[in-house]
């Protein structure tokens, strides 16, 4: 018999389909295997050399992918940073599971179709499963819903969309140019400034996102909000929504949410919480406390693909009232399949329309390590969070976040005063951290102050990991 690759085209017959599957699972877990011998970044990326790089396959004939893939990977290993390395302190890209591996490689396989709930029923329901988890254990209430997006980003953009139709019903027929005042939102300076690129593609304009200052803590300040949306409201404009953080980026601070819940509702306004990073902690009933107002929140963001460490991108949105979700996103059309009783097509509620199955390499790590697997590694990075905080500053290292969450801000008594001098003085101390190979950390500015960032946010962070990088930091 011919084998399907015989055909030509894009045409390949299982059994080279397997070779080649085998035989890049054998080299990723190779170099899982050793990754923590071999440095967390590269020594040196230069555009120029990928790109000359990149000309040895003009992408016009095929190759054979045998001899291939080594060499991508390879590449990949070279011009990467690592955050599979267990000395990477980085941006909340933690060890990616084996199980969410898995997943990501089963849905690309069978590619379900998660459009319409006919078309790939168990995929639906099974992202749900975990909607409802998360929407419980975040105390939303039985009316909750939600959805899987790409990323924190998508989330928070369903955010704005979701309270736009819901403050002004006129928004979802008639636009911006359909209502009598410009609308104005909230977030605080030290947010994810993804909102800034949110409010310029709704059509709001970047001036409609309004960045309430920080406190002395890097978190919102209540009274600068205040005073914000009574001079918003004199001037015409028309307040909609306040954006609470749980779990900045900078400096892993909590913003007040009680506070601002009562704020947003005393106001009429809608709360949203971006929890992206910080809402994994729901899985733990000793640090749930620390989200303590997020259950007032209208929606919420949470990122899979930070601490609940799944491969990327895999964000998640959750809404306390699930008819809000058709509100917005409903669209009807002859070609889409009928709908099901009892069921919903994702594409009538949410943004996207074709949609790979996100939720798998979510399911099967909660499948595989349970809410107590979680919750014991969001607990154990938690205390080497502290573990490294309090190695640091007893080793004469001043910590200048305080947030319960495992990010420890510091510098040095000895660090210029001068703010531009500080922060060239922070960056090359983190580039002499990195130029070692050992580990990855990143300048921050904390409150406007520089200082050297440090997250331990990988499961393969061990404590031994935590001494080497402190001697390291007092050794450059």
């Amino acid at each position: 018999m011919a084998r399907e690759q015989d055909r030509g085209g894009v045409a390949t017959d299982a059994e080279s389909a397997a070779k080649l599957l085998h035989g890049v699972v054998d080299q990723l877990v190779d170099g899982w295997r050793t990754r923590p011998e071999r440095p967390a970044s590269p020594v040196s990326a230069d555009a120029a050399e990928i790109r000359s790089w990149l000309e040895n396959y003009p992408l016009e004939k095929p190759e054979d992918l045998a001899q291939a893939v080594p060499e991508v990977l390879t590449a990949l290993d070279r011009w990467t940073v690592h955050t599979d390395h267990p000395g990477y302190f980085g941006l909340f890209n933690p060890s990616a599971t084996w199980a969410g591996v898995v997943g990501d490689l089963i849905t690309a396989a069978v590619n379900p179709q998660l459009a319409a709930w006919s078309h790939a029923p168990f995929a639906v329901e099974a992202e749900q499963r975990c909607i409802d988890l998360f929407s419980g254990r975040l105390g939303l209430p039985a009316t909750a819903g939600g959805h899987f997006t790409s990323g924190g980003a998508e989330a928070n953009a369903t955010a704005v969309l979701t309270a736009l139709t819901h403050a002004f019903p006129e928004y979802s027929t008639g636009g911006l140019r359909a209502l009598d005042a410009a609308p104005v939102f909230y977030a605080g300076a030290d947010s994810h400034l993804a909102w800034l690129k949110i409010a310029h593609a709704t059509g709001l304009g970047r001036d409609a996102c309004r960045l309430v200052p920080s406190d002395a803590s890097g978190r919102m300040d209540v009274a600068a909000l205040e005073m914000l949306l009574a001079e918003d409201r004199r001037d015409g404009k028309a307040p909609f929504l306040v954006v609470a953080t749980a779990g900045t980026t900078g400096a892993g601070m909590i913003d007040p949410l009680p506070r601002l819940a009562d704020l947003a509702a005393g106001a009429g306004l809608r709360f949203h919480v971006d929890a992206a990073w910080g809402g994994a902690v729901c899985l733990s009933d000793r640090l749930h406390g620390v989200l303590t107002g997020i259950e007032r929140a209208d929606t919420i963001t949470v990122d899979a693909h930070k601490w609940l460490s799944v491969p990327m991108g895999a964000g998640m949105f959750f809404t306390r009232d699930r008819a809000e979700l058709s509100s917005s996103f409903t669209v009807s059309t002859s070609y889409m399949p009928g709908r099901v009783d009892d069921t919903a097509d994702p594409y009538t509620t949410s943004n996207q329309w074709s949609r790979r199955f996100t939720g798998l390499k979510l399911w099967l790590s909660l499948l595989a390590y349970g809410v107590s697997g979680y919750r014991d590694q969001i607990e154990h990075d938690t205390a080497l969070g502290q573990d490294l905080r309090d190695q640091l500053t007893s080793a004469g290292w001043l910590a200048i976040n305080d947030t319960p969450l495992p990010i420890v801000c510091v510098t040095r008594a000895d660090a210029p005063a001068d703010p531009a001098d500080s922060w060239r003085w922070h960056s090359d101390l983190a580039d002499r951290v990195n130029a070692t190979g050992s580990a990855w950390v990143s300048p921050v500015r904390v409150a406007g102050r520089p200082a050297l960032r440090v997250c331990v946010i990988s499961w393969r962070t061990r404590t031994e990991d935590i001494v080497r990088l402190r001697e390291l930091l007092d050794r450059v």
